[in-house]
């Protein structure tokens, strides 16, 4: 097999594959009945097909030699590319965070996929037989967990869950870890696809080694973050489109296209299936489509009907099994619906216009009199001046929001938290949503920032142009999606954390105008004369520029390590509990980081306590345990608050870092946590 058909079917597999389980798990979880052997055996026959039908192609060359031609693509790009993904891979396993105690987004993931991987189905029962029956002081919900009627229902999209159980099958919870960095290997590499696509095989490398450098990328990919999926999807979907325009017209070769056009809409539009902010990520994709459609292309109706069926996937998951966690998000999510229907009417008004002949003669007219015309000039500049804006705008605005739900006090709190330990004027209100560029800079530096404007400048040039279509679903995915974080990044603003809003897409994209700048540099110091030798020397200059400032902010991350040691401490603590308990969870940070944890990973009933229960409340419930035949267990935090139910006993110790937490800077440093688990056992009466 030649280079660039190497390179481009290694960087479309993983979006395959992950198509590929998603077609398969999904059904089987919604009918109760997600196992591993029917799970296994159906995706094994799936994975082949949609491989071998997204893979192939009837074209003269690989997709990924668009730029260079068939036979002029070298090994080294290939390899380098592979050498890049690998040391990413090694380098994050070896760093690799245990979040698995539930604290923020992570845990509840893991936590969410391991019932999946033990029990195949949702909802997660309240289990209150094991309790004695039903009891007035006791809850079943935890953070990313809602009891909701007579069960509890995990928060977020069953996507990631799903990818991650497979991991929960072969190795449990150490497993699922591990499942970060092999998925963040599988961004790096598809990006480093959509990069040899788009721009050429030789900057494939670049791009790989300035994504995997992005502190971004490194902490979605030592964590699990719905994220990960999700980029591979996006990546993996748009380079499908691309080698989707590449097969030749006609018979066989148009079915090859559609096909693949198909599995890069279904990639895209599963998206919403792992996160559902990912419907306004594709909303794009739709108009895209609209416009194959209007142009009379096949290949229209294809990625329409991927795309619809991925998302619809998505929506009805999440109408029927995630339902509260929609109903949470129900202020953005009423406008986001709003405006998916408004683009479908005017993507469906665009091709009735486009296809009927007396608009659409108007309509080409008008188009080719743009692209003759200042437009597209004055649109390039117009992208400069978005991004002046953006640099701006903490000298006019202050993005505050009034606390106005339980979860956003707690958050405001949080803020508070972090305003004192670093000095900064205490407002929990604050979301410093107005330095999200500034984000930006932290991550990948001014060089790489100006490049990206660059080259989004030309691109936009070009394609009012007529020019370079290739670049027009990425292109209005990218700018869309980027537009739409930067002004509402919609997430608690403590870094690290708020970083994983711009490793979805923002980060990805910008580096890709980056990209595609420094390879129009190149070519224009080429036709000024200078010499090969003179050029590659820039080039690598150029690169070694954009990746100092990346380096000088993730450098202290990238062997840092953080969260460690929790897997060991929770399966210490399931073998201290032993089967037969049910556990009674009596203070709150205890009940919000491990009722879960004790449901799921030790497999016996848990319950919380509901505020104001007393000592008597708590006896009486453990007295009905015991009648039913189980050892009530209390769990506290400390050893004072079980001691009024027995003897104390210490059944988890773990002093462990976290990453730090910036507000107003780049972040750096960790900082201590420790967790401590108390239990008792009330003597039967």
């Amino acid at each position: 097999m030649d280079a660039g058909r190497l390179l481009a079917r290694a960087t479309a597999a993983p979006a395959l594959v992950v198509v590929a389980w998603l077609a398969v798990s999904l059904p089987l979880l919604m009918g109760g009945v997600f196992r591993p052997v029917p799970a296994v055996a159906l995706f094994a026959p799936v994975a082949a097909l949609v491989l071998w039908l997204g893979l192939r192609s009837r074209a003269g060359g690989a997709p990924a030699e668009t730029r260079d031609g068939p036979d002029t693509v070298p090994r080294w790009p290939v390899w380098s590319v592979f050498a890049v993904t690998a040391a990413f891979l090694v380098l994050q396993v070896v760093m690799c965070s245990e979040q698995i105690v539930v604290r923020r987004d992570p845990a509840s993931y893991v936590q969410f996929a391991t019932w999946l991987a033990e029990h195949g189905s949702l909802p997660i029962p309240l289990m209150e037989g094991a309790f004695g029956g039903p009891h007035g002081v006791l809850r079943f919900e935890s953070p990313a967990f809602y009891q909701d009627g007579g069960a509890v229902v995990p928060q977020f999209m069953a996507g990631w869950p799903l990818v991650l159980a497979p991991a929960g099958w072969i190795g449990g919870a150490r497993a699922m870890v591990l499942a970060a960095p092999l998925l963040g290997a599988c961004c790096v590499l598809s990006f480093a696809g959509l990069v040899a696509r788009l721009v050429g095989p030789r900057w494939a490398p670049a791009g790989a080694l300035l994504l995997a450098l992005t502190l971004p990328m490194l902490y979605v990919s030592r964590n699990t973050f719905s994220e990960l999926p999700a980029i591979v999807l996006l990546l993996g979907g748009l380079s499908l489109m691309h080698d989707a325009r590449r097969e030749p017209g006609g018979g066989p070769d148009r079915r090859v296209a559609g096909l693949k056009s198909f599995l890069g809409g279904a990639a895209l539009g599963l998206i919403v299936l792992v996160r559902i902010d990912g419907l306004r990520d594709v909303l794009p994709v739709l108009a895209f489509a609209g416009l194959l459609i209007a142009r009379r292309r096949a290949s229209g109706y294809w990625t329409a009907g991927g795309l619809l069926l991925g998302a619809g996937a998505g929506v009805v998951e999440g109408l029927t099994m995630s339902r509260p966690y929609l109903s949470y998000l129900r202020g953005s999510l009423v406008p986001l619906a709003a405006i998916a229907a408004a683009v479908l009417v005017a993507t469906v008004l665009m091709v009735v216009a486009l296809r009927w002949d007396r608009t659409g003669a108007r309509l080409r007219r008008a188009g080719a009199a743009v692209a003759r015309g200042r437009l597209p000039a004055a649109a390039a500049f117009l992208t400069v001046l978005v991004l002046v804006g953006f640099a701006v705008r903490p000298l006019v605005q202050t993005v505050r929001r009034t606390p106005a739900t339980r979860d956003d006090t707690m958050n405001a709190r949080f803020i508070e938290a972090i305003q004192k330990i670093q000095h900064l004027p205490v407002d929990g209100a604050r979301q410093y949503s107005e330095l999200s560029l500034y984000w930006v800079v932290w991550y990948i530096g001014i060089p790489a920032l100006l490049f990206a404007a660059l080259g989004a400048a030309l691109l936009v040039r070009r394609l009012l142009r007529g020019q370079s279509p290739e670049w027009l679903l990425p292109y209005a995915m990218v700018v869309w999606t980027t537009s739409q974080v930067l002004v509402r990044p919609g997430i608690t603003p403590d870094h690290p954390w708020a970083s994983r809003r711009l490793a979805g897409l923002v980060i990805p994209g910008l580096l890709l105008f980056t990209v595609f700048a420094s390879a129009w540099a190149v070519k224009r110091a080429r036709r000024l004369g200078y010499g090969p030798k003179a050029v590659r020397a820039c080039a690598v200059a150029g690169v070694a520029l954009m990746l100092l400032p990346i380096v000088l902010t993730s450098g202290g991350y990238l062997v840092t390590r953080t969260e460690r040691g929790e897997v060991s401490a929770v399966d210490g603590m399931c073998r201290a509990l032993r089967p037969g308990a049910s556990v009674v969870v009596v203070e709150q940070a205890a009940a919000d980081r491990f009722l879960q944890v004790v449901r799921g990973m030790c497999g016996l009933p848990a319950a919380r306590t509901a505020g104001g229960a007393s000592r008597e409340d708590v006896l009486g419930v453990a007295d009905a345990v015991h009648r039913a035949g189980r050892r009530p267990v209390i769990m506290a935090s400390r050893p004072d608050q079980v001691a009024p139910y027995g003897t104390p006993r210490h059944v988890l110790h773990l002093v462990t870092r976290q990453d730090g937490r910036t507000l107003t800077g780049p972040p750096g440093g960790t900082w201590g946590l420790t967790m401590d688990v108390w239990i008792a056992e009330p003597a039967r009466p």
